[in-house]
């Protein structure tokens, strides 16, 4: 069901402990907009804490407050409700085991329908961290340096640094005012573009597997399970052939394990949020991903065979 930011502010405010919760596969929108949430709603009085069933890549260790985030367990959570952000449910993983409570979520996928629980989405935003930027005006908390930088990270990962085109003149509105608040711009970008010894020779790797589709308007990169786990993260990577002058839609296919293939695409035209969510997955019309739960080469197959019907519609 459909709210409006005012309905999920007044839903906040009458609940006391809340559990909050992004996708698996943790970007700086995900991670930012839980960190920044998590902080707004300890200002309330309210005990808030933030489970992500998934690693957090290196360059995100340095957030604010970061070291709370907890992985989820056996053990029960008692909460009034569970605030997930930046995703529809069925991407949180055993995080939703941990509690029966309510749900309320706080999205920009153009793929989230909020079928089932209550929604509060805007699709134009260019990032979660955008709406829960509005969401204290709505909550009347005091934006802190360390809210105002896990809110600045969201927002300036998911626009490419404000590159891509989801960036509007409200984005860089907030960001601007977000440094008001305290954000050191460049503090963040040094964090986010470090990158290990490992993953720049990976990305060397990654280079290698390159393989091009449909006269070069498809180019991609396949990852088997050996070479993925020498890094830590892959994210840039696809950035490196996105920008191949031919190019319309960049993928990166990765192995995590046996039959377990995450996807991640880039597009330059095609609206590659559609072909994710046919694959059960996700994003935005320029960003988009997924998991295929089957072996590397039937993942490519299936991915290279669904991009193709894209372009061709």
């Amino acid at each position: 069901m459909l709210i409006t930011l005012s309905e999920a502010a007044s839903k906040i405010k009458t609940t006391n402990k809340i559990l909050i919760t992004a996708h698996v596969q943790p970007d700086g929108d995900a991670i930012g907009s839980t960190l920044a949430t998590m902080q707004m709603l300890r200002s309330l009085g309210k005990t808030a804490q933030v489970f992500i069933d998934d690693s957090v890549r290196k360059n995100l260790h340095a957030l604010p407050h970061f070291e709370e985030i907890r992985r989820p367990s056996a053990e029960k959570f008692d909460a009034d409700l569970l605030l997930i952000l930046d995703t529809s449910p069925d991407r949180i993983g055993n995080v939703s085991k941990l509690t029966d409570a309510p749900i309320l979520n706080i999205d920009h996928h153009v793929t989230n329908k909020g079928d089932g629980y209550e929604l509060c989405v805007d699709t134009e935003a260019a990032a979660t961290c955008e709406i829960i930027f509005r969401l204290s005006k709505e909550l009347d908390v005091e934006i802190t340096p360390d809210i105002a930088t896990c809110l600045y990270t969201g927002i300036a990962t998911d626009t490419g640094f404000f590159q891509f085109s989801n960036t509007r003149a409200e984005t860089l509105a907030i960001a601007s005012k977000l440094i008001t608040y305290g954000v050191s711009p460049h503090f963040i970008s040094e964090q986010l573009e470090k990158k290990s010894l490992a993953e720049v020779r990976g990305l060397s790797a990654a280079l290698n597997s390159l393989k091009m589709f449909y006269d070069d308007k498809v180019a991609g990169m396949i990852l088997d399970h050996e070479t993925a786990k020498k890094f830590d993260s892959t994210e840039g990577f696809i950035d490196e052939i996105r920008v191949i002058e031919t190019v319309d839609v960049a993928f990166l296919i990765t192995e995590k394990a046996p039959n377990v293939c995450r996807v991640s695409m880039r597009s330059k035209g095609v609206d590659v949020s559609k072909i994710a969510d046919k694959l059960g997955g996700g994003g935005h019309i320029r960003a988009a991903g997924c998991t295929l739960k089957t072996t590397l080469a039937d993942a490519e197959k299936i991915l290279v065979e669904a991009i193709g019907t894209a372009i061709r519609n």
